[in-house]
């Protein structure tokens, strides 16, 4: 029996690597089930990210990862035009699941659950995955062509 029954976590996933994997490993390592929020296209350009991949495509590739990784696992993928997207108006979810670099949204997530009179979640914080450079995953760094997506030096 899993630990939690539902537990959210959101991205980008513009270009899926192993720091994307270690987050939906932990997502279904403690869960029976996962909502995962997309980012769209137009909540990335608000944020400032550059994407190369539109939502569909990054939908497409975020399924097949999940299917090849994770397959038989119970899943949801919804479109994040915020910060939090179903995370807030699902009573059931007992978990986030951030990195470090994000681990603040937990404190965000449960203000605004309990503003709606939700219990509160709990914030489960994924070390950053690093290079071989000792520096942290990202896919601006595959796409400047510093690392691949396993974090090897290119």
């Amino acid at each position: 029996m899993a630990q939690f029954s539902l537990v959210a976590m959101g991205g980008t996933f513009d270009v899926i690597h192993i720091g994307h994997i270690a987050l939906l490993r932990q997502a279904f390592s403690i869960s029976d089930d996962v909502i995962i929020g997309l980012t769209s296209d137009d909540f990335a350009k608000k944020k400032g990210k550059k994407i190369n991949h539109n939502y569909s495509q990054r939908l497409a590739n975020l399924k097949k990862i999940i299917e090849s990784e994770f397959g038989g696992k119970k899943y949801s993928i919804s479109k994040l035009d915020n910060d939090f997207g179903p995370a807030v108006l699902e009573g059931g979810v007992q978990a986030l699941i951030v990195s470090d670099e994000t681990s603040h949204q937990g404190d965000a997530l449960n203000k605004l659950r309990l503003e709606r009179k939700l219990s509160l979640v709990k914030t489960i914080v994924v070390p950053m995955v690093l290079s071989m450079d000792g520096k942290r995953i990202s896919s601006t760094r595959i796409r400047n062509s510093e690392i691949d997506s396993h974090g090897n030096l290119l």
